[in-house]
């Protein structure tokens, strides 16, 4: 009895996170942009390991920079101290100094976060800053937008999040949007 216990159990925490994914949709028919794919899926995202807030507190490579940039197949573009694609949220309001990317989203697309108020860069030549995420940590901006990983790049160089629901985009070292499209 105890073994059907376990398994009722694992799947009604299952089927809450699917929920928990569905019911974080904007309405507007296109999602918020936390799938996978380019644009043209919406495939829910569950949680991994590797899907936890970047901090960049000690990273950054030999430069120990908490943003830098790096070569991936869209060119050069700006990379969170462990090397991995950051990515700008259409939804985000430049200057706004808060983040749209909340609940689910926020799962599917962590804030590069520093502990720095003056974050440290290499090679990146837009405007760098901060704001407050909503636990208390200093969420990275470029040009006043809040900058982001995405869950499904699991490796330096992956930009498997390149136009996702046409409302991410990777960033060039000048703080300019990589379209492709």
């Amino acid at each position: 009895m105890r073994r059907t216990h376990m398994v009722s159990v694992a799947a009604v925490v299952s089927a809450l996170g699917a929920l928990a994914l569905v019911g974080c949709s904007n309405g507007s028919g296109s999602g918020d942009g936390y799938g996978s794919g380019s644009g043209s899926s919406d495939k829910a995202v569950t949680q991994s390991p590797s899907m936890q807030e970047t901090t960049s507190p000690q990273a950054g490579g030999a430069s120990g920079a908490d943003l830098g940039t790096a070569p991936t197949s869209l060119g050069t573009v700006v990379v969170d101290g462990k090397g991995m694609t950051a990515y700008y949220f259409l939804n985000d309001t430049k200057g706004s100094g808060t983040s749209a990317c909340t609940g689910g989203c926020a799962t599917a697309w962590p804030a590069i976060t520093t502990e720095s108020d003056t974050p440290s860069v290499d090679g990146v030549t837009a405007e760098v800053g901060t704001i407050p995420t909503a636990d208390g940590r200093k969420q990275i901006t470029l040009d006043g937008r809040p900058i982001y990983t995405y869950a499904q790049d699991t490796a330096p160089g992956d930009v498997n999040g390149q136009g996702v629901n046409d409302v991410w985009y990777v960033i060039a070292p000048d703080g300019s949007e990589i379209d492709n499209s």
